[in-house]
């Protein structure tokens, strides 16, 4: 069998490559763990060094990085060289802050010497997918090495290439050889890596189907487990919001990545006070948004990354039209090759719609309207997802509040959109996952917390 990353925007095959055997994986893990043994007990400052040359290589290639990215899953490529930017930046966060967060922690008890060290756990392995190729891998395989593991990814078959390539990423900055390989597997042989004794842990970025399969596999033996899946992010705006800024910063958080991201800001919560300006302008700069060839520079919304998914999306959108919203922009499959969609807007969205309880996962935002703050806040948590969520106010005090206290989710933004940054805590509740990746609370997911006690 032989897998086919398809070019979206034209339907060209791009890359064709064969199955891996299950020996070929056996032969990779015994390698990877024979390279993981000695990475462990290299000192952190060698570490670092290393990923620093990661960093260094992602940025001294990234046109080339982009470029990848743009023909496998029709990544914008301007869009595609913030990505790979963003994943130099993760690995020199790591690469500076990795010995401190896991240093040792001394604990105040009856014994002569108590303290609390963190060991890597061995190889963890990554089931990914391929909305965002490179940053996706990075965000867990950056802390992961720099505690000392070792990583096998199992990368989404429409983007091999890039799987091949982050693999020759770490290979050219010097990192040890098999430390970090590429598994080109599907299901079945996944499978079998969760349950091989070799992996120590598993860390999965999917959607909620997928995220509950690797997990029961992963706790039929008893591994660690982390869990990054759907979203519906709210984005309420406040009757004391900037329209302008909050317009101009919820397209972005909308539709950038063709839409095609779990953290988007994909339901628009807004207060009667001033939905109809806010709709009004939202639409209008909805449409000024270029769909084309993803390598244009003037392109905003590239391909879907599927046909398939494509028009699964598109179907949601229908049926959430049949179901009495309207259809405000786009939401019209265009002629023609690839697998484009247009920047899309739906109101009139109420509950029982499918824009208004499933994800979509795509270029569509669906715009509700609410009385008030209570009513905002109901809403946005009124979901079975919880990864992030946004709130827009010029009072910053009512903001924290709303953010803090208030909205059920991973993590909240204030006048801001939803993103992930390697300083902070990335992760959701309910039917988002659990566990987090990325700042210090990353890095101890796929660590043993080894506590020691010392007697006289």
């Amino acid at each position: 069998m032989a897998f086919t990353s398809i070019n979206p925007a034209t339907g060209e095959q791009v890359g064709s490559y064969p199955e891996m055997t299950a020996g070929e994986v056996q032969t990779i893990l015994e390698q990877c763990a024979q390279a993981q043994r000695a990475w462990g007990k290299t000192a952190f400052a060698e570490r670092a060094r290393l990923m620093k040359s990661v960093a260094r290589v992602l940025l001294q290639n990234k046109e080339d990085y982009a470029r990848m990215m743009t023909a496998e899953m029709g990544k914008v490529y301007r869009q595609g060289i913030a990505e790979v930017e963003k994943c130099a930046w993760g690995c020199e966060f790591y690469a500076d802050h990795a010995e401190g967060f896991l240093a040792p922690e001394e604990v105040a008890t009856e014994a002569h010497h108590s303290f609390v060290t963190y060991k890597p756990l061995g190889i963890v392995l990554a089931v990914m997918p391929w909305n965002f190729p490179l940053w996706q891998v990075f965000r867990f395989a950056a802390p992961a090495l720099m505690a000392g593991n070792g990583a096998v990814l199992k990368h989404a078959p429409n983007v091999f290439g890039c799987a091949l390539l982050i693999e020759k990423i770490f290979a050219d900055a010097g990192l040890p050889a098999n430390l970090f390989r590429s598994l080109l597997i599907d299901v079945p042989l996944t499978t079998d890596v969760i349950h091989h004794p070799l992996v120590a842990a598993v860390t999965i970025t999917s959607s909620v189907g997928a995220g509950r399969a690797v997990a029961s596999e992963a706790g039929k033996v008893l591994k660690k487990c982390v869990l990054e899946l759907g979203g519906s992010d709210p984005f309420i705006v406040l009757e004391d919001a900037d329209i302008d800024r909050a317009v101009e910063v919820g397209i972005v958080g909308r539709y950038q990545n063709s839409g095609q991201s779990c953290i988007a800001a994909k339901r628009f919560i807004v207060v009667d006070a001033v939905y109809d300006e806010f709709e009004k302008k939202f639409v209008e700069k909805v449409e000024q948004l270029k769909m084309g060839d993803p390598a244009a520079d003037d392109t905003y919304i590239g391909p879907q990354a599927r046909v398939d998914l494509r028009d699964g999306l598109h179907d949601q959108v229908q049926r959430t039209v049949a179901a009495g919203a309207r259809l405000l922009t786009g939401g019209v499959v265009p002629e023609g090759p690839g697998a484009f969609y247009p920047a899309t807007v739906l109101a009139g969205v109420e509950e029982g719609m499918p824009a208004w309880s499933e994800e979509l996962f795509g270029p569509v935002a669906t715009l509700i309207r609410v009385r008030d703050e209570t009513e905002a806040i109901e809403v946005a948590n009124g979901t079975e997802f919880g990864l992030a969520g946004a709130v827009w106010t010029r009072d910053l005090a009512r903001g924290e509040r709303i953010a803090a206290d208030e909205i059920q989710s991973g993590a909240a933004f204030v006048n801001d959109m939803s993103k992930s940054d390697p300083r902070m805590p990335f992760g959701g509740i309910r039917n988002s996952g659990y566990g987090r990746e990325l700042s210090s609370y990353g890095i101890r997911e796929f660590v043993n917390v080894h506590a020691v006690w010392v007697s006289d």
